[in-house]
């Protein structure tokens, strides 16, 4: 599986001597340290990862646009630009009603799933636009469709560890179909959100002790201090058990180790969906001896799931502010801010 500061704006002029007054940028637009776009006179330039695409811009706004990996929805999704998707892989794994209403009205084609993608459905369908993380072992897919004439945008976004660097992307997809202004209120009241709430974490003075994810055959996958969780920990007002690490990926420690570290640990986050304790506890004996599963609080991020989709990877890529909002409320019960507004993603594991 299975994603900043206030919006900048960059105008670049050139004023290196008269006869360059004329040359200019019309806008540089920073994403990340990954992604950036500029908006040239003719083209619209984006850049992503080791990716450049030139795009005419007689060609935008793009109309038809298919997706190759689900965690792109929730841009779409938050923007209402459902009706601009033709088609999308692996429908199981989407959560949005809407986009399975359209897929039921054939307006959106299931294009096949990871293992193998549908490329004669694909071109017949005649999309103006493909978004995709890069995999190299469908290089050769990528290049029929790159000379079929189909725009493909590779947006390995699940690499941002910024959260707000990842909802910005709105503002690409805004800019790509003719949604700007929406796109650009849109990351700015999510944004807001996001520093509200983490202006009110700043000055908490309790900083609970925070344990994530569980055990996968005999190693604990915890996430790197410096990956996306940990910073939502951080700003949300936890002390992430690993803060001190600088990975961003993810650190396999023994449980022993992990048992050590999580001695003092209050909140005990981002577990995969259980029934209860006892089914937990099934897969691990060795859970039952540590002070958090006995006397802690434990939380899953199965709140919104419907069968094999989870829109914690969908909506909650995008929407990092409501994500903040959860593990806020979960590590201060004593604040009274969001107190009338339930979890969105988060649930206690009983």
């Amino acid at each position: 599986m299975k994603r900043i500061f206030l919006l900048l704006i960059f105008f670049l002029f050139a004023f290196s001597c008269k006869k360059e007054i004329s040359k200019s940028d019309f806008g540089n637009i920073t994403i990340s340290e990954r992604v950036n776009y500029s908006d040239e006179s003719k083209n619209l330039v984006i850049n992503s990862g080791k990716f450049k695409n030139v795009i005419p811009k007689k060609k935008l706004p793009f109309q038809k646009a298919m997706l190759l990996n689900s965690s792109l929805i929730g841009y779409f999704s938050e923007l209402n630009l459902e009706n601009k998707i033709t088609g999308v892989s692996s429908p199981e794994y989407i959560f949005s009603e809407k986009i399975h209403q359209l897929i039921k009205e054939n307006k959106i084609q299931n294009i096949g799933n990871e293992q193998k993608y549908d490329i004669e459905k694909i071109l017949s369908n005649k999309p103006d636009v493909i978004f995709t993380n890069y995999v190299p072992n469908f290089a050769n897919t990528y290049d029929i469709l790159k000379k079929n004439g189909i725009t493909l945008i590779f947006l390995d976004e699940f690499l941002e560890q910024n959260p707000l660097e990842k909802s910005k992307y709105l503002l690409l997809f805004g800019k790509l179909f003719g949604a700007e202004k929406q796109a650009e209120e849109t990351f700015k009241n999510i944004e807001n959100n996001y520093k509200k709430i983490q202006t009110l974490a700043s000055k908490t003075f309790n900083k609970p002790n925070i344990l994530c994810n569980e055990m996968y055959g005999s190693q604990w996958f915890l996430p790197g201090g410096n990956s996306f969780v940990a910073r939502l920990i951080n700003d949300a007002g936890g002390h992430y058990i690993l803060k001190d690490n600088k990975e961003s990926s993810s650190v396999p420690l023994s449980f022993e180790e992990v048992f050590v570290k999580s001695e003092n640990v209050n909140y005990w986050i981002n577990i995969s969906p259980h029934r209860n304790k006892k089914e937990l506890l099934t897969l691990n004996p060795n859970y039952s001896k540590m002070k958090v599963f006995n006397s802690g609080n434990l939380y899953m991020i199965n709140n919104r799931e419907k069968d094999n989709a989870n829109d914690y990877f969908e909506s909650g890529v995008v929407r990092c502010d409501l994500v903040l909002r959860d593990y806020f409320k979960i590590f201060h019960p004593e604040d009274v801010t969001f107190k009338s507004e339930p979890l969105i993603y988060m649930k206690a594991l009983k």
